[in-house]
């Protein structure tokens, strides 16, 4: 009778454990081995960095939780789009990772010349390593089935996964 205690009280014990440490993970987060921007391998650093890079210069007009605006896809009364959400319910991951990089360094108007956004370009006031943390950041909160698909996109762009 002591044995069979002491085995269920060490199953208890790693039970406990391996719930502790699975709670220690961002939900929806991947690991960053999973992950490449422009065709180099992302770090969870790099994953940190654009988090941070993200929740001080993108957070306010995408929200924190990557959300993007109310009623994105409604034009605003000055003619422009809202800002999309970031996370699997926007369309960010239907873009390659070059589009995207070039979006946020030169603005909307670096991938459509003459469109209007109120999105200003970043190049001035992030690094290109900067850029690719943020997208690091963005693309690790994806779901599998839009991560796969955006590396589709990005394979036919010809810039990596």
């Amino acid at each position: 009778m002591m044995r069979y205690m002491i085995i269920l009280s060490a199953i208890a014990v790693s039970a406990l454990a391996a719930i502790a440490g699975l709670a220690q993970l961002p939900s929806g987060d991947v690991r960053a081995e999973s992950l490449t921007v422009l065709g180099q391998q992302v770090t969870s650093e790099q994953i940190a960095l654009g988090r941070q890079a993200y929740t001080q210069n993108c957070a306010s007009c995408h929200g924190a939780n990557l959300e993007g605006q109310p009623d994105w896809k409604r034009r605003l009364e000055n003619g422009r789009m809202p800002a999309p959400p970031h996370d699997e319910d926007g369309h960010t991951w239907h873009h390659s990772d070059q589009d995207l990089f070039t979006i946020t360094k030169l603005g909307v108007s670096g991938v459509v010349p003459g469109y209007e956004s109120d999105m200003p370009a970043f190049g001035e006031i992030l690094s290109d390593a900067d850029i690719a943390a943020v997208l690091a950041f963005i693309k690790s909160t994806w779901p599998e089935r839009q991560r796969e698909s955006q590396a589709r996109v990005t394979a036919k762009d010809g810039n990596g996964s």
